[in-house]
């Protein structure tokens, strides 16, 4: 199959036969495509650029001002024993986990550009910093889908716990290599003045969140029409036969294509029936598998840095299939017997009826809280070994 795809003309022809059918699509089901096209701008407008917006700006701040390369100095001794990274790619990891994907891989992105990690240490980050956020995890799945906070944190767990232990295991990553070619800059700022560096990451960070949006609206396009053309069906009827042994139902097979290509509509269709732990496990795998539109919208990053693709889809089949082994025996220490309680019926109302307004507030605020401790944190790394070039810093 594969010596079969490897011909152009047979590219070619898949491509076109795809791009018909799409056409098709679009013209026999035009009113469903609209609507799906109006939920993925929702999604992105209520959702997407309140909450990855600001984070973006952070990210983008702290390496341009050089606060990662800083904070190298102070957790060099944890990241390089840990994970076999400098202490700058520290950044990647902890807004990897805040600000839920793809902060993450876009930061570890930007660090290689700037020269403060090197290409195998990029490499090595995109395998395990691409992670979901608490908000997504504990407010969205967790509240959301499940009704349960606990739910929430159990798959939290799972998550973070998943992704140290893929960053533990690619520490091996070409780690016999030579390294000597390979770049990294001396800790440093790179940009003359703070307005300077606030301003071209006010530009670029627009431009990457409207990047998302685009994907996001496509995907939700082309899921509401696999589904209305009986593609995604049928494909989950073959899937459901070729599974059964494991015991899969046709019901499960549809779950986990929809989850496979998008993981806010994968996730949502986990809230039906079905046994709690095989629901949990299969949310704990979309969301560490991530779907295919988060990694088109990593590799729409990656672009031409000249990044390995395959160690972050590797990282990310790893961190679906260890999230769902850790949250299966994590499932033996948790009770959900108990009834959602009023408390929980509250928030599970407020988080639902969040305008942009109110979720653009609170995630500008985290991030420029989390902004604050980078910069002190980098400031006492300052401090404690003040830098040749500290004199030429301008405000």
């Amino acid at each position: 199959m594969s010596k079969l795809l490897s011909k152009q003309w047979v590219r070619d022809s898949v491509l076109g036969l795809a791009l018909l059918a799409a056409t098709l699509g679009l013209m026999f089901f035009p009113q469903e495509s609209m609507q799906a096209a109006r939920d993925g701008l929702t999604l992105c407008y209520n959702v997407i650029i309140p909450s990855l917006f600001p984070f973006f700006v952070l990210s983008s701040l702290v390496v341009e001002l050089g606060l990662a390369g800083y904070l190298g100095r102070l957790l060099e001794p944890v990241m390089r024993p840990l994970f076999n990274v400098s202490g700058a790619c520290a950044s990647a990891f902890a807004l990897g986990f805040i600000g839920g994907y793809p902060v993450g891989a876009k930061t570890a992105i930007s660090l290689y550009e700037k020269g403060m990690c090197s290409k195998t240490e990029a490499e090595r980050l995109l395998a395990f910093c691409n992670n979901s956020g608490p908000a997504f995890i504990l407010g969205v799945v967790g509240a959301g889908v499940f009704g349960s906070s606990k739910v929430g944190l159990l798959l939290y767990l799972a998550h973070g716990l998943a992704s140290v232990c893929i960053g533990v295991v690619f520490r091996f990553y070409k780690a016999g290599g030579a390294r000597k070619g390979e770049r990294r800059a001396a800790p440093q700022f790179h940009a003359e003045r703070f307005t300077t560096a606030f301003t071209g990451s006010i530009k670029n960070s627009f431009f990457s969140t409207l990047n998302i949006c685009a994907f996001v609206v496509f995907f939700t396009v082309v899921i509401k029409l696999l589904f209305l053309s009986g593609v995604l069906p049928g494909v989950a009827k073959a899937l459901g036969v070729l599974l059964s042994p494991l015991g899969f139902s046709e019901e499960w097979a549809e779950r986990l294509l929809t989850g496979f290509l998008e993981i806010s509509s994968g996730v949502w269709t986990l809230s039906g029936s079905g046994a709690l732990a095989g629901r949990l496990s299969m949310a704990a795998f979309m969301l560490g598998w991530a779907g295919v539109s988060v990694h088109c919208q990593v590799l729409s990053f990656i672009g031409g840095s000249g990044l390995s693709v395959r160690t972050y889809i590797l990282g990310k089949l790893m961190h679906g299939g260890l999230s769902a082994l850790f949250v299966a025996g994590l499932f033996r220490f948790f009770s959900f017997e108990e009834p959602v309680s009023s408390y929980l019926a509250e928030q599970v109302a407020s988080i639902a009826s969040l305008d942009f307004h109110t979720a653009l507030t609170i995630s500008t605020v985290s991030a420029w809280v989390v902004w604050l401790l980078f910069f002190m944190a980098a400031w006492a790394a300052i401090r404690r070994a003040p830098h040749k070039n500290l004199s030429k810093i301008r405000p």
